[in-house]
């Protein structure tokens, strides 16, 4: 079958697929390197260069015309908005890996949170059953969704505008007259809440340690396994300098993290502001479980394959429509994890949650992070980069641009970075096509 998957550079990395390089180490062999690496950029192998590109373009542009955008408060804030987006991006990645859409993330999400809030502030149940019901509700959403699509024939488009409109409907009526649900459980709005608990200082440090150490014996046993079967392999100092950038971006973000935002900002805290948010661990322990998946089991090879070329994976004895079926599962899964955050950052749910601009901003994320619109490309780093830049985007704008149209501005500005993010993706994908 001639579509892989990611599976020799699948964590962040600014690599391309099917990445190699000769089995040795030395100057002249990571000049070789470097220069098949250039060679697959030019034949539209880009990876996640456009998106940390922009990303860089976009934080030295607003920090230079907004002094307080890198301050420890502004970064957190960053993050908090970020993380429902990267999360909800993270199931998209699966749905869009097999060019189908759903559309109804969204409402989904915001669905599973009202169920979450009515079982938490109105029964009186506890957080973890309250939390699984919304959750287990969200499972069988897409399942219902992924069998209409693969088994019934409806295209997912229409499948998931209907239920958009439905779950919309559902969310109004569940929260009622009211117009929102607050949220008081303390281990739920822990994750993201204003005036909740950091992650300990010593904890993010100790986090850093296990993702820099985990990352660097996880490269060098690849390599090593692939000498030994007389397979190309990355360069070892390759593989160090990815290493080094890693630990050098992770360490200046957990510094940052570490002061005390409450000196400026003690109004917006009850607690001392130290630490970085809950959310930071969640979504790194969901990019580390799902990247495996994606990339080293069968089952990510099979979603690969069926987005590639379905055909061919069917005649390759992939059970195509089982494989169809579980990305909606996973991506509503996400999804509800995606409202349960939105409703920690709100401490609230409100009676349209998920209806607005959510879904629309997840997408744009993956997309931009590097996902294709077309199957079978992308990875979960396109998520958490994508969803950075969304989030750059509208944190920027909104103190570079004040007034009645500052919205506007931010929405014009976030299209037009989705509309390059797509465009570059289709010119990549036919200059592939054509080399």
């Amino acid at each position: 079958m001639s579509v892989q998957p990611r599976t020799d550079e699948v964590n962040i990395d600014l690599t391309a697929p099917g990445e190699t390089a000769p089995p040795s180490t030395g100057v002249g062999v990571l000049a070789g390197y470097m220069r098949d690496y250039a060679t697959r950029v030019r034949g539209g192998e880009t990876g996640s260069i456009p998106a940390v590109l922009g990303l860089l373009v976009l934080v030295i542009f607003f920090a230079i015309v907004h002094q307080g955008f890198l301050s420890a408060y502004n970064v957190e804030a960053l993050i908090v908005q970020a993380a429902p987006i990267i999360v909800m991006a993270m199931g998209l990645v699966f749905v869009l890996l097999l060019g189908e859409i759903d559309l109804s993330a969204g409402t989904t999400g915001g669905m599973c949170a009202a169920i979450m809030a009515i079982l938490l502030g109105r029964q009186h149940f506890s957080w973890p059953v309250s939390v699984v019901a919304g959750i287990v509700t969200e499972v069988v959403i897409g399942f219902a969704t992924g069998w209409l699509r693969a088994k019934v024939g409806i295209p997912s488009f229409v499948i998931t505008l209907a239920t958009f409109l439905g779950f919309q409907g559902i969310t109004l009526i569940l929260i009622g007259g009211q117009g929102s649900i607050g949220v008081r459980n303390d281990v739920i709005i822990a994750l993201e809440g204003l005036n909740s608990k950091f992650v300990p200082i010593w904890a993010g440090w100790a986090l850093l340690v296990v993702i820099v150490v985990g990352y660097a014996m996880l490269k060098l046993h690849d390599s090593y396994a692939r000498r030994r079967d007389g397979l190309p392999a990355v360069p070892t100092v390759a593989t160090l300098a990815k290493t080094v950038a890693i630990a050098v971006l992770g360490a200046i973000f957990v510094y940052v993290m570490g002061l005390d935002r409450t000196l400026i900002h003690n109004a917006f805290f009850k607690n001392a502001a130290r630490g970085m948010p809950w959310s930071v661990v969640m979504i790194a322990l969901l990019f580390v479980g799902l990247n495996f998946v994606l990339g080293r089991t069968r089952y990510g090879r099979h979603v690969y394959a069926v987005g590639g070329n379905e055909e061919a994976a069917r005649r390759g004895g992939i059970e195509v429509n089982k494989v169809r079926i579980s990305v909606f599962v996973i991506c509503s899964t996400l999804a509800a994890l995606s409202g349960i955050t939105a409703a920690s950052e709100l401490e609230s749910v409100q009676s349209n949650a998920g209806a607005q601009n959510t879904l629309l901003l997840a997408v744009g994320a993956a997309v931009i992070g590097g996902t294709s619109l077309f199957g079978g490309r992308g990875r979960m780093i396109d998520a958490i980069l994508g969803g950075l830049v969304v989030a750059v985007i509208q944190n920027g704008m909104s103190a570079l641009i004040s007034g009645a149209n500052s919205a506007g501005w931010e929405w014009i500005v976030t299209g037009l970075v989705l509309l390059l993010a797509a465009g570059f993706d289709a010119v990549a994908r036919r200059v592939g096509s054509t080399t």
